[in-house]
């Protein structure tokens, strides 16, 4: 039996999918799980693998096509089998509503022939709007029983050509990538009651631990930690003791998460994408380390799979490469909290009451406070500030 080869639905809110490219031609031959076609939606560009083995065929998508979530786009046949023809390749959504499309597009003249007013313009009024550009339409006659004259076709002309011509500002079109963003931002901003909770913090001893492992990883991996690996570890191990700041609001009700999986905010060309360590409060720090740079090269090259961007709890955002002090952050859809990390740099700070220089971090933690209150923010930002000035006591 022939297998179709559908749209598939990535995300909760998609509806359409961009083809991009087949990875195979039509009567080449294909086996389960392999990579048959890259698709974008509106949160990246993803692989889909081929659901069974055969021949692929009946293609009827291509590249560029924007593409409804459940639609046929080609099938899976037995050698020397045929596809099914293409009135069976539509989606049932796809049949159900050409008939009615069909038949209110037919009527639709009829409806606008019976209701269209048409106003009442003299021979030569008509020729002078036609000669002038003058839409005569939305013009209120002068002459008898409101018949629009040419003087009203003149007037008009003259008031449009007298009015200074509207500066208008250049459309830049959106990325899927830069749209999704925008509406997932303005969604939790205003859905969501944020409340944010800030912490200085030491740095002397993340800064050691990093020069103390990056060689030991390097050497062992192929890949330096990044003050951003160390600190999804140490805020990984911190989120199991606090599990409401690990959680989500969902059909008025706190769900828990039973894992930590921390989404790292990641610039890419069009906007920023969060790609997501999974299990990271398990996970070792050379292991993280090796995870984020995979991601960050699959994200820069448009490449990354459904499941490096699902499934975050926690989302942890580092601006301090861009020499950002600190900064407030907008939480991210399904969780409940994100941390906004500034960058490291020398302070004067007290210390035993009196003036010293200290590599010093701001940590802003913002909130949903229909799930975390002030006491538990400030709980578990304290824990992650402790764990970060003795990071050997949370890094296996």
């Amino acid at each position: 039996m022939a297998i179709r080869v559908v749209m598939p639905a990535l995300e909760m809110a998609q509806e359409t999918g961009k083809l991009l490219a087949w990875r195979k031609n039509e009567g080449e031959p294909v086996t389960k799980g392999e990579p048959l076609l890259e698709i974008e939606t509106d949160k990246a560009v993803v692989e889909v693998e081929s659901p069974g083995d055969g021949v692929l065929a009946g293609i009827t998508a291509k590249v560029g096509d924007e593409i409804p979530v459940g639609q046929t786009i080609a099938w899976l046949v037995k050698p020397g089998e045929q596809p099914p023809a293409a009135s069976e390749a539509k989606s049932p959504s796809a049949r159900a509503t050409s008939a009615p499309a069909h038949a209110a597009a037919a009527s639709a003249p009829a409806v606008a022939a019976t209701s269209a007013v048409v106003p009442q313009i003299s021979p030569k009024a008509r020729r002078l709007a036609k000669e002038l550009g003058v839409d005569f339409t939305n013009i209120r006659g002068t002459g008898p029983d409101g018949v629009i004259t040419a003087e009203d076709v003149q007037a008009v002309a003259d008031r449009k050509s007298a009015a200074p011509a509207p500066l208008e500002a250049a459309a830049e079109p959106l990325s899927p990538v830069a749209r999704l963003m925008a509406e997932r931002s303005t969604q939790s901003w205003t859905q969501v009651p944020h409340f944010f909770v800030v912490r200085d913090v030491d740095a002397t001893a993340l800064l050691s631990a990093q020069k103390n492992l990056a060689p030991v990883v390097e050497q062992k991996h192929g890949v330096r930690p990044s003050i951003t690996d160390l600190l999804v570890a140490l805020a990984a191990r911190v989120l199991v003791k606090h599990p409401r700041i690990n959680a989500k609001w969902k059909d008025g009700t706190i769900h828990l998460n039973k894992d930590v999986n921390i989404s790292v905010a990641m610039a890419v060309k069009d906007g920023v994408v969060n790609v997501v360590i999974h299990n990271a409060h398990t996970t070792h720090l050379a292991n993280i380390s090796v995870q984020r740079q995979e991601l960050t090269e699959l994200a820069r090259a448009n490449r990354l799979r459904p499941a490096d961007i699902a499934g975050g709890t926690f989302t942890i955002s580092n601006l301090g490469m861009f020499k950002v002090d600190a900064f407030t952050a907008i939480i991210p859809p399904a969780q409940a909290a994100i941390l906004a990390v500034g960058r490291i740099s020398e302070r004067v700070v007290v210390i035993d009451g009196k003036p010293a220089v200290r590599p010093m971090m701001t940590l802003t933690l913002s909130s949903d406070h229909r799930v975390i209150d002030g006491a538990r923010a400030a709980e578990f930002l304290g824990e992650l500030a402790a764990a970060i000035t003795e990071p050997d006591k949370w890094l296996d």
